[in-house]
């Protein structure tokens, strides 16, 4: 039997773990004094697939397969390789799925750590926000052992449309870097498009038919144009998750000398947006910035 221990009850993390509670037999949470993990055991208080651990080290015990959805590089530090964590209390054979957007680097740690307990580590970061993971539409792209690549597609696709392999450790985080430069720089696009627009008085509904159905089209546009034009942020992803990421990107493109003059600017226009007390708001509102 699929024992699934989940870690992370955050934005994403809560509506994953639901999908799993539909789909699978048991499934492990740590119980912890935040608001979101007592709104989680509330909602499911009377699902008798829901085991409720004392601590990491329990549901590492208690688990054969592990999914974690956390912050940053030193979450998992914590949860994977800190004293009496998930490292110091897996079973052999444990397969890790992990959906953090994390750095390469730390990914491949973490791999190599858990070859010593005969466990599969897969970096496993995610994109479609939190309306994917609600309605279980996220992308998946993955890096790891190609051999046990089968079972995390089978795992994931309760909550994801697109799972793909990679290849090799840390091509997961690779390719979800890929994915950022690509929004946000899609995003300033869109952001500038729609500020010329509105400087030139043009028709608002008759410029979102004309670009959604030429060669500007994009998700970006079809989702975010109409609220940008009304100055509306209160929802989908936060700047500051973009901020972290787009660090993330250009340590990596620093390390391997890669230049991207482009993703540079915009992460120094998040930085501005996080400053200023916007961190919370959706991406799309580069447009603030411009005057």
């Amino acid at each position: 039997m699929k024992k699934i221990g989940f870690i992370g009850l955050g934005v994403m993390g809560f509506n994953i773990a639901n999908h799993l509670l539909n789909n699978f037999d048991c499934i492990n949470i740590v119980s912890r004094n935040s608001n979101r993990t007592k709104k989680f055991i509330k909602a499911n208080k009377k699902n008798k697939r829901l085991n409720i651990c004392n601590s990491i080290s329990d549901l590492a015990n208690e688990s054969n397969i592990i999914i974690s959805c956390v912050g940053n590089d030193n979450d998992l530090k914590k949860i994977y390789m800190s004293r009496n964590s998930v490292f110091d209390n897996i079973s052999n054979g444990t397969i890790i799925i992990d959906h953090t957007t994390a750095s390469a680097s730390y990914s491949k740690v973490l791999y190599k750590n858990f070859l010593q307990k005969n466990s599969y580590f897969f970096d496993a970061p995610v994109s479609g926000g939190e309306i994917g993971s609600l309605k279980g539409t996220l992308s998946i792209m993955f890096g790891g052992n190609s051999k046990k690549k089968a079972l995390v597609k089978q795992i994931s696709s309760c909550y994801s449309k697109s799972i793909v392999y990679m290849g090799k450790s840390g091509n997961g985080q690779l390719t979800k870097m890929v994915n950022q430069i690509c929004v946000s720089s899609v995003i300033q696009g869109i952001a500038e498009g729609l500020f010329f627009a509105k400087k030139k008085k043009l028709d608002i509904s008759s410029l979102l038919n004309v670009i959604a159905n030429g060669a500007g089209q994009s998700w970006q546009f079809d989702n975010r144009a109409e609220t940008m034009w009304k100055n509306k942020f209160n929802f989908g992803f936060m700047n500051k998750h973009m901020l972290k990421d787009l660090k993330l990107v250009l340590e990596e493109s620093k390390q391997s000398q890669i230049n991207l003059p482009v993703t540079k600017i915009v992460k120094g226009f998040y930085t501005i947006l996080v400053r200023n007390g916007f961190s919370k708001e959706d991406t799309s509102n580069l447009i603030r910035l411009l005057k």
